[in-house]
């Protein structure tokens, strides 16, 4: 049986249950783990915090399986109960935080599951914002399309969703027959994004909850349909979107993006940092807006000069690109025309990045 099933059985039944410190449900609390059912034995883990007492994990542990039994339940249980970090062992958890586990946006932990038919995701990812992260995924996305690849593009970046104007699509999303939304096609891929889903000038005012749940529902609810490669255009930093995109799937790898100078480089660590915790590979590093070629035939470096490139070098990873700064990819932006779709300059320079990124999925 399923692990939906056994959250069945356990969701009401801890629903009963009040931890004694938070004053939540033991399942709002994020409390109970691993539910699964194996022939007729009920399993999951009981996850204690640092302040509960033994008697505390005994009350609850002996309270929940009364109603599990209560509530109909005539097969065998086993609760183990894990003892939860103490306050001075944080750094025993892969990333600060994520000690008690991911909570969907009405309570109980987040479980990871594949993606029907999806065979590969990479996350596309950068510390801050302003460094091209969305104009490197869209022309990744297309470019590995080029390929012959199927591919889809979600925009996990839910406060500032950039893949509409990107891809020149807008429109509402619509459910098929089996409740699954159905993504935009534009450039031979498929695109989900909130922009799609809200007016272009009215703000996203939303809580982290509320921004896991778009997440998860854009990698779970989503028809993507038979895809080599799911490209996501991560939201710049390290939080709540970034660790549920990790707790809700297996992520195949994940590509930095940074511009040369350090402000950007310190950023693109430490998410560079998030994905090696979390044992997601990293692929490697593209630097954007690394130089500008002038009429004249000279180069100049207006954001510095190899911060990308060091950064790949202290964390033994690829140097994927160094993309110029060229007009023609705020133009192709602009105008839903991703520049990697012409066989020239910069549109090389993507299409290189999808060959190179490409052997490395296979």
């Amino acid at each position: 049986m399923s692990a939906g099933e056994a959250q069945a059985i356990l969701e009401p039944a801890a629903t009963r249950v009040r931890d004694p410190l938070s004053g939540r449900s033991l399942w709002l609390a994020g409390l109970i783990k691993d539910p699964k059912i194996d022939g007729d034995t009920l399993s999951f883990t009981l996850t204690a915090q640092p302040k509960h007492s033994t008697d505390d994990l005994g009350r609850m542990r002996e309270a929940l399986l009364r109603n599990i039994e209560g509530l109909g339940w005539k097969g065998s249980v086993q609760c183990s109960v894990r003892p939860a970090l103490a306050q001075g062992d944080a750094d025993k958890a892969p990333v600060r935080g994520m000690e008690a586990g991911g909570m969907q946006p009405h309570g109980g932990p987040i479980a990871k599951g594949p993606i029907p038919g999806v065979k590969r995701i990479v996350a596309v990812a950068s510390g801050k914002g302003g460094v091209g992260k969305s104009t490197v995924a869209t022309n990744l996305a297309v470019g590995l399309a080029l390929t012959g690849w199927k591919v889809g593009l979600m925009d996990a970046d839910i406060y500032g969703p950039s893949v509409p104007t990107m891809l020149k699509v807008s429109g509402r999303v619509y459910a098929n027959a089996d409740q699954k939304i159905l993504p935009h096609e534009a450039h031979g891929i498929k695109a989900m994004s909130i922009g799609f889903m809200v007016d272009d000038k009215e703000p996203i005012i939303w809580r982290g909850p509320m921004v896991m749940g778009i997440v998860k529902q854009f990698l779970q609810d989503v028809d993507w349909g038979e895809l080599d490669v799911l490209i996501v255009d991560m939201p710049p930093g390290t939080g709540d979107a970034q660790l549920t995109m990790v707790q809700a799937v297996d992520i195949t790898g994940a590509i930095i993006v940074t511009t040369p100078q350090d402000v950007a480089v310190i950023d693109a660590v430490r998410g560079l940092e998030m994905f090696r915790k979390l044992d997601v590979p990293v692929l490697g590093v593209v630097e954007n807006m690394a130089y500008m070629d002038l009429p004249d035939g000279s180069r100049i470096h207006p954001f510095g000069q190899g911060g990308g490139r060091r950064a790949a070098e202290e964390y033994q990873v690829p140097l994927l690109s160094e993309v110029p700064l060229d007009g023609s990819v705020r133009e192709g932006g602009d105008a839903g025309r991703p520049v990697v779709l012409d066989d020239t300059g910069a549109g090389r320079v993507f299409r290189e990045i999808a060959d190179v990124v490409q052997q490395a999925l296979r």
